[in-house]
């Protein structure tokens, strides 16, 4: 007969406990507002999303921020100091992901957001120390939409974008780029995500005569320049930031979206892509989850983004779990820490590799040339 000292029933129980320590993942993404079209699908993907790690019960708490930065804050305390959580994915945009930075940082919980301005998480310094993004840097999307150009014999461009941080950003650094490529940046429009007509900055722009255009948008509004630009009579080529890579924007552009093309994550042609691309078999795995929840062709950049960020999360979460538990800051550190260490990480639109001076870790593996064709994306090589 076995005989148990209270002792030994204690460190069971605690064991046992241990054993079960709930992860806590938060969300803030855009459900409402101007940038819904990206936070929807991101949400989505949450909801088929595994329900543990490593053995250990996974609880998901999603916030909208209605795509306002001042929102974003208030969910970001909410979901530190009342739901405990242990690492937040998100914000879905550039702005409310840099309005979060500080809140993260103080409450020393890591965030990736799906945003795409390396500024979120570049330089790796101060609150950003806690802040991650997986979406590719913006010169990995110059080398393939200035590749397309160049195939094309495109020597000038014009830009409308939005007059925000990610605007600011994402024109800042293609005009970087151009300069290194000797292209001539020709014009540079601007509009907010809320306006009602970009008329003036269409004209503007088909004044200056680009050989072709480069919208940076993201979401739904991000079509507007483009439907002006087709009504008054523009012929050039059309590039799209990859912000807008979603079924939502195919429906509002519809025809006038035809030949337009955009440089974004492999993922949302995966079929088409060839059978050495390292992340073929990954972005299947999460269209086969994605699409079988939500139908065919609902694959979504943006969910992907999720995706990958939960995946990044969890490995990192097991290796933290060697040394802290959940809900614990100690477990938020070494989260933090495990991040930092990923190393060649295949994701669905990328292959990630971490560390202490890079928190995006992507390099070109993470992007393709894409082409709109009614109403579907076409992969187009530039070999």
């Amino acid at each position: 007969m076995r005989t148990f000292t209270v002792a030994t029933l204690v460190a069971g129980l605690l064991a046992s406990t241990a054993a079960q320590a709930e992860i806590k993942i938060g969300a803030i993404l855009s459900l409402t507002g101007p940038a819904a079209s990206l936070g929807i699908p991101e949400k989505q993907t949450i909801d088929v999303l595994p329900k543990e790690i490593g053995g250990e019960p996974v609880s998901y708490t999603i916030v909208d921020d209605a795509s306002d930065p001042s929102a974003a804050v208030r969910a970001a305390s909410k979901l530190i100091n009342e739901d405990k959580v242990d690492v937040v994915l998100g914000p879905s945009i550039t702005p409310t992901s840099l309005a979060i930075l500080e809140t993260m940082a103080k409450g020393e919980t890591p965030f990736i957001s799906a945003a795409g301005s390396a500024v979120i998480a570049s330089p790796v310094e101060g609150p950003k120390k806690w802040a991650f993004k997986l979406a590719p840097q913006e010169s990995s999307m110059a080398h393939y939409v200035y590749g397309g150009m160049e195939k094309a014999g495109d020597k000038t461009v014009g830009f409308i974008g939005f007059n925000d941080a990610f605007g600011d950003s994402f024109i800042g650094a293609f005009k970087k780029e151009a300069e290194k490529r000797g292209i001539e940046v020709v014009s540079d429009e601007r509009y907010s995500a809320r306006d009602s007509s970009v008329t003036a900055q269409a004209l503007s722009t088909i004044s200056a005569s680009p050989d072709a255009v480069i919208i940076g948008a993201s979401g739904t509004p991000g079509v507007a320049p483009i439907l002006e630009l087709r009504s008054l009579g523009y012929e050039g080529d059309i590039y799209i930031n990859q912000g807008m890579a979603n079924p939502d924007v195919l429906r509002v552009g519809g025809d006038a979206l035809n030949g337009v093309k955009l440089a974004v994550s492999p993922v949302l042609v995966a079929e088409q892509l060839p059978d050495d691309n390292p992340v073929k078999g990954e972005a299947l795995k999460y269209i086969e989850a994605y699409e079988g929840q939500y139908g065919k062709g609902s694959r979504n950049l943006f969910g992907a983004t999720i995706w990958d960020a939960f995946n990044l999360a969890s490995k990192a979460a097991v290796e933290a779990k060697k040394t802290a538990e959940p809900g614990t800051a100690a477990f938020r550190s070494a989260l933090r820490d495990e991040l930092e260490k990923l190393n060649e990480v295949v994701g669905a639109q990328g292959v990630f590799t971490m560390s202490a001076t890079d928190h995006n870790g992507t390099d070109l593996r993470a992007e393709s040339l894409v082409k709109i064709e009614n109403g579907d994306w076409t992969y187009v090589p530039l070999d």
